[in-house]
């Protein structure tokens, strides 16, 4: 069995975002594979683009739940309404956890300037070892996986 947080933290520290470090880390359970991965959830960094709105590590997850529980038939109603449980569902634990799924709190709660916009920061030890991002992912992952592991196996 995949552990899915410690390759979302992997993959995150070869330089993904937090976005596609989740997303990417259960294409096992997606079927879709790395690159493909990592082109949806590009646009989620640095909580979207680097405006530092919703953390990409629950974006990610919630890339993941749309794959695997999500609903294609805009008039069904009561899929919507189940799916959207699961999200809110994620986003609590989540929220439980690390106090926030907005990034910009996020880094400012490790005392970090969390500026919006502007280019990437280049990844190194010093950013590394200042960012919560790394557990942020292992934590998504692994809240994604208890959940999933919590659902009836023919609905994953």
């Amino acid at each position: 069995m995949t552990n899915h947080a410690e390759e979302a933290k992997e993959l995150f520290l070869k330089g993904y975002n937090c976005a596609q470090a989740v997303l990417g880390a259960f294409s096992d359970v997606t079927g879709y594979d790395l690159e493909t991965s990592a082109r949806m959830a590009s646009s989620f960094g640095g909580g979207m683009g680097r405006l530092r709105q919703t953390c990409g590590a629950v974006s990610g997850a919630a890339l993941v739940l749309g794959i695997v529980k999500g609903y294609s038939d805009p008039a069904d109603y009561e899929a919507k309404k189940q799916h959207y449980a699961l999200v809110r569902e994620f986003a609590e634990r989540f929220k439980e956890k690390n106090g926030s799924i907005n990034c910009g709190e996020l880094l400012a709660m490790a005392s970090l300037n969390a500026k919006s916009g502007g280019a990437p920061e280049k990844r190194s030890e010093e950013y590394y070892q200042k960012r919560p991002c790394p557990e942020l992912v292992y934590d998504a992952a692994f809240i994604l996986d208890e959940m999933l592991n919590d659902l009836p196996a023919k609905d994953i």
